[in-house]
């Protein structure tokens, strides 16, 4: 039960089934009942094999595991990007970053380097916004990443309550941004908490959990490990040997310090399990579980290529845990393939919300495929970054570097026909031997990204 196998081309759901599941998730028609909390825990840099239900071999995830065999595990999902802004851009409103200005941040940068001249559009509908309208409770604990105070702040965007940081990455012990700025928020105030981050973010989704609710909630849980700075709850000292500038995101770490880390991660999201069991809201809430896009350099990515900041697989593919106790089946696994966006259409349908017409989300419901309802499907799906883009359509991946960057090692205009089912690490190129899916996966290309905004600089 709960064991999904992926389908090939000749076994593609009809596309009257596949219209099924969208329009059951447009009009909310999955449950009859109570509409659940919804708690959704997003990691950062998290890479596909760093938990150890995915494989990871020198430490466990004890509390993730149990998650995964109390729900359902995704071995297909992938992040809307492989940097952090556009993918939680592409969560917060379900639809690909590359349709928004702020989503073609790579990542946004410091308040300093940004001020308010950027961020996401107070107007535009997001998950909290539409949970809120819906009459839902919404908070949103640790990193937004998608603009500063007061106009692109997470209050202005459906969430009724924020700690957290506003920033890409801040010290884990003093709560400072990559230009030496304070980066702790209650709302729309600075504060200042002793404490490492992790520890911090971890109490106050328990405080939130463990309150009266007269209203279902929405509790947006985004921790900040484990992004760079590398440095475990003992590593104080650390903290204080860090320069200004940090080297560009890559100073410092060890293995053992990323095992401390994600340690310390597990332990939080144990706590907050164990939060929703001492509330008794354990089987009345959904809780997904993932990453905003693959690790970096002391994740453990096998079998894949590339990290971090690469439309390789090793930069997208990511872990995903799903579970509703008496919804969706226990002990699973789904090879479906997923996208980011999925999991903001799933919240919307399990939660019966709507989403609003004049933003058309661009991703799919999947909880009839993880319960079993209907088979898994081939999915065609897009990334676009300064440098890469690249198109998944079934078995198939087609990837092109259209600007030389040294850390890509690929020369400008390089471009790659992959075979997913034979080959996840994207060693061989097939597009000698298919040029009529290469010439197919490029016109759908070049389809989506006209329906885009343009890359910075570039004409498409």
């Amino acid at each position: 039960m709960g064991q999904y196998r992926h389908i090939g081309r000749r076994e593609f759901v009809s596309n009257a089934i596949a219209g099924a599941v969208l329009a059951t998730a447009a009009n909310g028609l999955h449950f009859a009942g109570r509409r659940p909390n919804v708690l959704f825990i997003l990691a950062d840099d998290l890479g596909y094999g760093d938990l150890s239900c995915y494989g990871r071999p020198d430490y466990r995830t004890t509390n993730l595991d149990l998650l995964a065999r109390q729900g359902t595990r995704l071995t297909n999902a992938y992040s809307a990007s492989c940097v952090c802004t556009p993918t939680r851009c592409a969560f917060i409103t379900g639809r690909y970053p590359a349709r928004l200005s702020v989503g073609l941040e790579e990542p946004l940068k410091a308040k300093r380097d940004v001020g308010g001249r950027m961020g996401l559009p107070p107007e535009h509908p997001t998950v909290a916004s539409l949970l809120k309208g819906n009459g839902y409770h919404t908070a949103l604990v640790g990193k937004w990443h998608l603009g500063y105070l007061p106009e692109f702040g997470p209050n202005r965007h459906g969430f009724d309550q924020f700690f957290g940081i506003l920033s890409g990455a801040v010290d884990f012990f003093t709560h400072k941004d990559t230009s030496g700025e304070p980066d702790l928020h209650e709302d729309l105030v600075p504060v200042e908490r002793i404490g490492y981050i992790t520890d911090l973010l971890t109490e106050r989704a328990v405080k939130l959990i463990l309150k009266p609710h007269k209203r279902p909630f929405y509790l947006s849980l985004h921790y900040t490990a484990p992004h760079w700075p590398w440095e475990g709850p003992g590593d104080e000292g650390v903290s204080r040997t860090l320069k200004k500038e940090y080297a560009g995101y890559t100073a410092g770490g060890s293995l053992k310090a990323f095992a401390a880390m994600m340690k310390s991660l597990d332990d939080g999201i144990g706590k907050v399990l164990k939060a929703l069991r001492g509330a008794k809201v354990e089987r009345d809430t959904l809780v997904i579980f993932t990453s905003d896009n693959g690790g970096e350099r002391f994740s453990y990515n096998w079998p894949f290529s590339g990290q971090n900041g690469e439309l390789r697989e090793g930069g997208l593919r990511v872990p995903a845990i799903i579970r509703w106790p008496g919804v969706i089946p226990a002990n699973g696994e789904s090879s479906q393939v997923a996208i980011t966006m999925d999991w903001t259409a799933t919240i919307l349908a399990a939660t019966q919300t709507r989403a609003d017409s004049n933003y058309p989300l661009d991703g799919e419901d999947l909880l009839l495929v993880i319960k079993g309802k209907l088979p898994a499907h081939a999915r065609t799906l897009f990334w676009r970054t300064e440098e890469q883009e690249a198109v998944r359509s079934g078995k198939w991946k087609y990837l092109k570097t259209d600007a030389k960057a040294e850390y890509l090692k690929m020369e400008a205009g390089t471009e790659y026909l992959f075979d997913l089912s034979l080959d996840q690490r994207e060693q061989a190129d097939f597009k000698e031997q298919h040029p009529d899916v290469l010439t197919q996966l490029k016109e759908k290309l070049q389809k989506w990204n006209s329906q885009m905004l343009p890359r910075p600089n570039r004409q498409h």
